[in-house]
């Protein structure tokens, strides 16, 4: 790839640094997508010792982490909660036309992974797509119970809940966020009362 096309890219892909997300960060501070995603790519990362993983290219889920979002470079993030096919479809087209200008490997590649990604049928995209679900609801776990808003208490319970359903591992990890999503919900209701 020619290095002017090269810094390019990250270019536009640097635009997550500074789109920020729905969720709070500890102190108030609003989350970038480029920390989800990077948290996202860590997650994939950890999953490499775990024996129901071992025959998933980890490498692979990795590269869907890291891309899974850059749509948002031109559309900013809307949460998932107000998000609908207009707005996924304005994301999507605008994600693939960006990847449509891509020297050829690499346009190759990414096409493949986006294709990989939205049917959702090898054991990569679904851990992908378990793991980005996950991600959300620890984020949000993360925040201050007063970011939340109504809405949320339940979306926290219902987002993403079919994702987990091929894995053993993803359903016990998702009973684990939960079970901190009721403890905190828990803790800050006890917290009003007092």
């Amino acid at each position: 790839m020619e290095t002017g096309r090269y810094l390019e890219i990250l270019g536009t892909a640097a635009r997550l640094k500074t789109t920020m997300r729905h969720c709070f960060l500890d102190g108030k501070r609003q989350e970038s997508v480029a920390e989800h995603s990077w948290r996202l790519a860590l997650m994939a990362m950890l999953l490499s010792h775990e024996p129901e993983f071992r025959d998933v290219d980890l490498n692979r889920v990795i590269r869907m982490c890291l891309i899974h979002d850059l749509g948002e470079a031109f559309t900013g993030d809307i949460p998932a909660f107000s998000k609908g096919e207009d707005e996924d479809r304005t994301e999507e087209d605008l994600f693939r036309s960006w990847v449509a200008s891509f020297p050829d490997g690499d346009r190759q590649e990414w096409e493949g992974l986006l294709k990989e990604m939205e049917a959702l049928e090898t054991r990569e995209a679904r851990t992908y797509k378990a793991l980005d679900k996950l991600e959300a609801l620890i984020a949000h776990d993360e925040s201050d119970l007063s970011t939340w808003l109504p809405l949320e208490y339940e979306f926290q319970f219902t987002y993403g809940q079919e994702n987990m359903s091929y894995s053993p591992y993803m359903k016990a990890l998702r009973k684990a966020v939960d079970d901190w999503s009721r403890d905190k919900i828990a803790k800050g209701q006890a917290d009003m009362t007092e």
